[in-house]
Parts: structure tokens; C-alpha cells; sequence
């Protein structure tokens, strides 16, 4: 699989690099694959290698992913000064509300139009959106548009000073279980038991909020890769990125598992049989 090496930067060949405008906002989004489409949005402090490789798994089970750009630069590995600084931007950017009471991240409307624009092109019965720390609760965000179906948060971190609260307000919050309820439809999410960045107290605020039609995993420290990149090695010290830096790429590995189940649940809700979803490495 192209870009197998995570540990080295990743020139991401095999995606389409595409200027998307929407309500006059720019974004670049890199395109591959065929079939209904997954918006997958990075993790801080970038599309790292350990991102893209994941995009490529969604690919290769039979998806178009569309990856935007939202911070960094796109397939390196950071080093963990840069990391850092990629962090601060965001947290201080007019798209992001890195902090409790501020609402959902303005950002959001736009990856919800690029969810009825990838809809549009790829077809299917809809989409589905995978978010990761920073983005992890873009996903939830997206259900606004009817067009996403297969919602997964993978420990979403914000808002980053209150570890009780959901970057959702209110009245999003409703307006998501009163479509998950009516559609019959579930909402996917992992951490790991210890990671400090999403705690405990994150998911069974979810879990209030959206009752069971919020379903989440929490993996054992203990299944978390030691060998990360800079960046987390020196500032992300317990485990966190679950399908990503934290991902252990090995058969029977509760990581890789969780990947397998999330391949599955895009197969689920876009309407394809499970034994079509090619769960390769």
C-alpha cells in the first residue's frame, strides 16, 4: 500500500488534490477511490502519515474519502515544535472553538456542504464523516446535514478546558438525537481508558445527551502503540489517537479491531453488504 512507512513523510500521490470553494471559502481536500463517500478530517496536528494510511484503509474497504486540509501541512511528520505551533493557531483560528461555552466550530457549516457535495457526486444513500481529537466532534456536527449517515468520533478532545462538556450545544444536541431517533440511526466513538485528553466524563456526557443511539468504545491503555511521532511523544503522554499514531498494525490487535468496526459500520449504514467492505491492510 503506498505510503506504508509511517514513520517517514508521505507525499500522498495516490489522492486527487482538489480546490473545494464553498461560500467563497477555499479549502484544499484530497480525493481518492471509488464508491459512496467518507469524509475523514485529520487529527492534530495534521494529515500525518498515520492519518492518510487510514484514509487509504477506508479507500481500499471501498469508499471515496475526501480528506480536507483543515491545519498543517499535509503528509509530513511533524516535528514537535511545529506540532505545538499548528495547535496554538487553532486554538486561537476564527473556524475552531477550542474552548468550552463557545458553540460548535464555524468550520463545521463548511464540512457540511462538502458532505452534500461529495454526496452529490459519489451517490449512494449517503455519507459518512470521521473525526479525530480537534475534529472529533465535527463528525456529531455534520449529522445536521441530511446527507451524513455514519457518524464516528475518535476521541474528540474539545472543547479542551472542561473534559465534562460536548463542543455541541444544546440545541444541536437535540436536533442530532431527534434525527438518530427518527432515521434509526447510531453515532460511533472511541478513546482509550486513560487518555487524558478525552476522558471518561466526555462520553458519558455523549451518552446523556444522545441516549443509546450513542455507542461508545474504550480500548485498554495497554493496546496503545509506544512508538510514536514527535509531536505526541512529547506532548500527547497518554494514549489517544485510536485508528491513528496509537494504532498498533498487527491481526488481533483491539486498534486494529476498532478500525475493522468502523470499516464495517461505513459499510452498514451506506447500504453495502458487510462482505463488501475489503477490510485490507
Amino acid at each position: 500500500m503506498a505510503g506504508s512507512d509511517v514513520s517517514v513523510s508521505d507525499p500522498l500521490e495516490d489522492f486527487d488534490r482538489r480546490d473545494v470553494t464553498i461560500d467563497d471559502v477555499t479549502k484544499t481536500v484530497l480525493v481518492s477511490g471509488h464508491g459512496p463517500a467518507v469524509i475523514v478530517m485529520t487529527e492534530m496536528p495534521g494529515i500525518s502519515p498515520q492519518v492518510a494510511r487510514f484514509a487509504r484503509w477506508v479507500r481500499e474497504a471501498g469508499f471515496t474519502v475526501f480528506m480536507p486540509s483543515l491545519f498543517g501541512r499535509d503528509g509530513v511528520v511533524a516535528t514537535a515544535g511545529e506540532g505545538a505551533a499548528v495547535f496554538q493557531r487553532a486554538c486561537v483560528s476564527a473556524e475552531f472553538r477550542a474552548f468550552a461555552g463557545k458553540g460548535a466550530s464555524p468550520v463545521t457549516r463548511w464540512l457540511r456542504a462538502l458532505a452534500k457535495l461529495a454526496h452529490a457526486e459519489c451517490g449512494g444513500p449517503g455519507v459518512g464523516a470521521i473525526g479525530m481529537c480537534f475534529t472529533g466532534n465535527f463528525a456529531l456536527s455534520m449529522m445536521l446535514e441530511a446527507s451524513v449517515l455514519a457518524p464516528v468520533l475518535s476521541q474528540p478532545t474539545l472543547p479542551l478546558d472542561d473534559p465534562a462538556a460536548i463542543e455541541s450545544p444544546p440545541d444541536e444536541l437535540a436536533a442530532v438525537r431527534d434525527r438518530l431517533e427518527r432515521e434509526d440511526l447510531t453515532v460511533l466513538a472511541y478513546r482509550f481508558q486513560g487518555d487524558q485528553f478525552c476522558q471518561a466524563r466526555r462520553f458519558a456526557a455523549y451518552a446523556e445527551a444522545l441516549g443509546d443511539r450513542f455507542i461508545g468504545h474504550v480500548l485498554p491503555d495497554s493496546a496503545a502503540n509506544t512508538e510514536v511521532p514527535p509531536f505526541f511523544a512529547q506532548y500527547v503522554t497518554t494514549p489517544h489517537s485510536v485508528v491513528t499514531a496509537h494504532l498498533i498494525d498487527e491481526q488481533g490487535q483491539p486498534t486494529l479491531q476498532a478500525r475493522d468496526e468502523i470499516l464495517r459500520f461505513f459499510a452498514r449504514r451506506l447500504k453495502m453488504e458487510a462482505g463488501e467492505a475489503r477490510l485490507g491492510h
